[in-house]
Order: structure tokens, then C-alpha cells, then sequence
């Protein structure tokens, strides 16, 4: 899956925060759901307009952003 056709950011919505495309819901409020315990089923419920495939491309940005961190040692 290529979460570049489910994910944006645009500085005219929502100060240019990664969003689910043509909404306002921002990735991080869906990572922040999953992180605790909601189920696909019941953020889908909540978020009509949010697909499975729209989370699922949330968990692949969060993967992929996390590969590009660097981190030091202090």
C-alpha cells in the first residue's frame, strides 16, 4: 500500500498536520486511537468517512516517518 494516496499535508488545512485525504482527521488523532485499544471497527464508526485502508495507511506512515528518525547518543 502507498499511504501517499490516502495521506496529505496541506498548509491550508489544519496548519499543514499529515490528515486523512479530504478530511480534517489527522493522522496522529488515529494513531493516538489505536495506541488506546480502539479497534478499526469502532474509529470507523466514529469517523464515517475514514476507511480501513485510510487507518491502515496511517500505521504505514507512522512505520515509514519512524525509519527516517535519527537518534544520539548524549
Amino acid at each position: 500500500m502507498n499511504w501517499k494516496n490516502h495521506i496529505s499535508s496541506d498548509p491550508e488545512i489544519m496548519f499543514g498536520k499529515t490528515v486523512i485525504k479530504g478530511t480534517r482527521i489527522p493522522v496522529e488523532l488515529i494513531l493516538e486511537k489505536l495506541a488506546m485499544g480502539y479497534s478499526i471497527e469502532e474509529l470507523i464508526a466514529a469517523y464515517p468517512r475514514v476507511t480501513g485502508q485510510d487507518i491502515q495507511a496511517c500505521l504505514f506512515f507512522a512505520a515509514e516517518s519512524s525509519k527516517h528518525e535519527k537518534v544520539l547518543a548524549i
